[in-house]
């Protein structure tokens, strides 16, 4: 199966639901081939190039939305520090630590449903400042989009919008109920609509099954997105989530393998939660499909010093550039 698969795939078609379903029942050994499998497909479609992002929290906590996995949640009780919007020079000193870094993409990531008019006027301003002072791409994470904000923000040089799925269409109502599956779909098609790139992925191991990780994944390809980040959920102490059972390293790693057949050519993106949902075995990942990463610290939890990957990456045989 894995060999007339491997055909297919290398051809530049992605796998269908029932090939996918059949390859999620793999065990043992035959989850080392599927990684492997996922390996030569990542290195025919993108070579050795790992596309690094770094993220900022530009505005934290008081989020009316309920989301089950998120500390930044007010319907949730954690110990987070709260602040509002960043300053420039907040967002200067940060910039000028990300350059040196060896990240492609820097994006500031905001909490709440979405900005006032005030802050969103504000952050226009930042990123206009950025525009000006960086050659990194500009990405953003602002919480739901209209098509006039969207626009705006390309004028203001912002390249990629990033807005998750979070799970699939099925299990959402199961992680959040003050917003909807297609409130979020409504963003990514704006942003779309304003010719930017999108960065839109989930969250695996909140209790969903394989077949809903299957169905975000084919829901996420049906969006024809760019960037696909599979996060791995932190419990949090304070969420409705705090107590949950991880996934099995073996079920993380094959659930990231079916992610790059099902979308060969796109960027499959390990972001938060790796260091905490895979241990040593997240070397295994960037062996097994990923070919892009955040890299650094998360929103308010802490992620493998930057300089730590890069040598990771390096070791594994990534071209850093």
């Amino acid at each position: 199966m894995l060999k007339t698969i491997e055909e297919k795939v290398l051809e530049g078609n992605g796998i269908t639901w029932d090939e996918a379903l059949n390859l999620s029942k793999l065990k043992g050994d035959d989850i080392k081939a599927l990684l492997d499998l996922a390996n030569r497909v990542r290195e025919k479609n993108a070579g050795n190039r790992i596309d690094l992002c770094s993220i900022m929290a530009a505005k934290v906590g008081r989020c009316s939305e309920n989301c089950k996995f998120c500390s930044q949640s007010a319907h949730h009780s954690c110990n987070i520090n709260v602040y509002d919007l960043i300053s420039d020079a907040d967002v200067s000193k940060r910039i000028e630590e990300i350059e040196n870094s060896g990240a492609h993409r820097f994006c500031l990531v905001t909490s709440g449903e979405k900005l006032t008019d005030k802050e969103f006027e504000r952050i226009l301003k930042i990123y206009d400042l950025l525009n000006r002072k960086t050659d990194l791409s500009l990405c953003a994470s602002l919480g739901a989009l209209d098509a006039n904000r969207a626009y705006a923000l390309k004028q203001a040089g912002v390249k990629m919008y990033h807005h998750n799925v979070e799970t699939s269409r099925s299990y959402f109502s199961k992680i959040c109920t003050t917003h909807t599956y297609d409130d979020r779909i409504n963003t990514i098609k704006a942003a779309k609509k304003a010719d930017l790139k999108i960065c839109c992925g989930g969250i695996i191991s909140m209790g969903e099954s394989m077949v809903n990780r299957l169905e975000m994944a084919f829901e996420i390809k049906e969006l024809d997105v760019d960037s696909i980040p599979i996060n791995i959920l932190t419990p949090i102490k304070g969420t409705p989530l705090q107590d949950i059972k991880l996934l099995s390293h073996d079920e993380i790693l094959k659930s990231i393998a079916l992610f790059r057949l099902i979308m060969p050519h796109k960027v499959i993106r390990l972001a938060g939660g790796k260091e905490n949902g895979l241990g040593e075995d997240e070397k295994k990942a960037y062996i097994g499909g990923i070919n892009g990463a955040l890299v650094g610290n998360y929103l308010t939890t802490s992620g493998r010093r930057v300089e730590d990957g890069l040598n990771m990456f390096r070791q594994i045989g990534y071209e850093i550039n």
